[in-house]
């Protein structure tokens, strides 16, 4: 296992983690006992960093979590998040009595003193530009109960709002082949303000596995079904903000990515890993299997400056135009 700095706190992660939302629901069917494997072996292979919230599968992750990291506290950093079990526009959501008590209830969940970090959840920008909740952020890190803490973005913009606020160590990005807008400008300022980038959707629910075809379904559980066009959260989280049939084909334009990588989604990882400000990358996993494909990510080739420039292309020429929603 690689390891990587967050930012600049005191924090090395593993470059290739695990994020939760998978095993927690709404993602189809799971089973505890895979999930639970699954942890453990990525544990195993020197996975220390975990990304969960309290609304997966509403904190039975933080449970698992909590079984799979008993006694290894100190060596296995997990991140959560806070804010969307409540109304996210509403700003006694968070309030410092609504975000104490988010945070003392992940604190049960997950069996801990503390939280590593400690993240808004995809807030909008008006409640970022606010900015008291980061207020009761620095009292909770003050009071031991968060190391560190950060937000999970759906914007650039939102992201550059962020940096400028000093107690933001991290930031978490949606950021992949099918959505490279973040690698312009706020990949190279958040490194800059020592500010750590975690990727989330690294393979954009999927389709950068290259395994759907068009006929594809989802389970009615599964948000890549009920979200698939924004109908309960941002579009955004559900195939990068593409139509699901255009994704399969854009997908199917990048098979050449896995030719002496394994896989698309070894690929595609490894094209995440190639950029320095990344702190690491969060796929989810349901299985042993899918943990240990992940993994591999960390051993295929990187890509040429010519590979990486036909990808800018393609991206811009083919990709970009189909994106929904802001980004």
């Amino acid at each position: 296992m690689n390891y990587r700095q967050l930012g600049n706190t005191e924090l090395s992660i593993s470059e290739v983690s695990f994020g939760t939302w998978g095993i927690g629901g709404d993602w189809g069917g799971s089973s505890d006992s895979d999930a639970l494997k699954g942890l453990g072996k990525a544990i195993d292979s020197g996975v220390n960093f975990f990304d969960t919230a309290d609304v997966y599968g509403s904190g039975h992750a933080e449970q698992l979590l909590a079984k799979a990291t008993k006694g290894k506290e100190d060596t296995v950093h997990i991140a959560t998040k806070f804010c969307r079990a409540g109304d996210i526009h509403d700003l006694r959501t968070y309030s410092e009595d609504a975000v104490r008590q988010y945070c003392e209830q992940s604190l049960k969940r997950l069996e801990r003193e503390a939280i590593d970090l400690y993240q808004i959840h995809c807030a909008p920008m008006e409640i970022l530009k606010d900015g008291r909740v980061f207020e009761t952020l620095d009292k909770l890190k003050s009071e031991g109960k968060i190391r560190h803490y950060g937000v999970s973005v759906e914007t650039v913009e939102e992201g550059l709002l962020c940096l400028n606020v000093p107690g933001v160590k991290a930031l978490q990005v949606i950021f992949n082949l099918f959505r490279q807008k973040p690698a312009e400008e706020l990949l190279p300022q958040a490194k800059a303000a020592g500010v750590g980038i975690l990727v989330r959707l690294p393979l954009a629910s999927g389709l950068l596995t290259g395994k759907f075809s068009k006929a594809t379904a989802f389970a009615a559980n599964d948000h890549r079904n009920f979200n698939a066009n924004g109908e309960h959260f941002n579009v955004g989280e559900t195939f990068a903000g593409l139509p699901f049939e255009k994704g399969v084909e854009l997908a199917e334009e990048l098979k050449w990515i896995a030719e002496g990588r394994g896989d698309m989604a070894r690929a595609s990882m490894r094209w995440l890993l190639d950029f320095p400000e990344v702190s690491c990358i969060i796929p989810g996993f349901k299985n042993v299997a899918q943990v240990d494909n992940n993994l591999g990510a960390i051993d295929v080739p990187i890509f040429s400056d010519a590979e990486k420039a036909a990808l800018r292309e393609f991206y811009n020429q083919r990709v970009a135009a189909h994106i929904r929603g802001p980004y």
